[in-house]
């Protein structure tokens, strides 16, 4: 079993005052941002139609809320010949799956709108932790005796800003579980603004790894 230290003090009735809020909030947001960017989603899966064979979405199984999967929506940006259910940053040569449009919406971060949609569904939060695929099973666990699944997953969170890629899986659950115990308006404002500065400067990211996808499915 994984120990970790005690996550910051979590303070349910200002959490659960502000989590009611907050959903209001990215649903208003979300969908103000489809309205105002659906010329924008058209021409991108224009792109993606143009570019390379295979569906304009790529949906994939991720962990929610109270650890309920749920089916997260981007923009594709890989052939349909890459591994579905290995992280991009586990990859190892994960250039040789990314389309060339692909590669420009990945450095835009453009291939993210998509999710806009779960968070209109109610499955997902403009900000919070990112939601992980199903096959990371030690960040997994991490994450749930840290209390990171006591809040929905976001586009955009903590680990996003502080690292993404760069992140080891106790550094992500660290920051991730800080941000679950800490949830806040003014945070969440202060993340926002963070991660437009964080896709301008292409921050923590990093496409592949040393690791093959099926190490990593070993757990190697």
């Amino acid at each position: 079993m994984i120990k970790l230290k005690k996550p910051a003090m979590f303070h349910p009735k200002r959490a659960r005052g502000y989590a009611g809020w907050k959903t209001v909030l990215d649903a208003c947001a979300a969908f103000s941002a489809l309205l105002l960017l659906w010329p924008l989603l058209l021409v991108i899966a224009f792109g993606i139609r143009c570019t390379s064979p295979g569906p304009v979405l790529f949906r994939q199984v991720r962990l929610g809320r109270g650890m309920e999967p749920f089916l997260v929506y981007k923009f594709r940006t890989m052939s349909c010949r890459a591994p579905r259910n290995v992280p991009t940053a586990c990859l190892v040569n994960a250039e040789r799956y990314i389309t060339r449009f692909g590669a420009f919406l990945r450095k835009t971060s453009l291939d993210e709108l998509p999710q806009l949609f779960n968070v209109l569904r109610g499955e997902m939060s403009l900000i919070g932790p990112r939601p992980v695929v199903l096959s990371e099973g030690e960040l997994i666990s991490r994450r749930a005796c840290a209390g990171v699944y006591r809040v929905k997953p976001g586009i955009s969170g903590l680990s996003q800003v502080r690292g993404r890629d760069l992140l080891n899986n106790e550094e992500k659950t660290r920051l991730d579980g800080e941000y679950a115990c800490r949830l806040s308006f003014w945070r969440d404002s202060w993340l926002f603004l963070a991660t437009a500065v964080a896709v301008v400067v292409r921050h923590g990211i990093r496409e592949g790894s040393a690791l093959s996808a099926s190490s990593y499915r070993r757990g190697g």
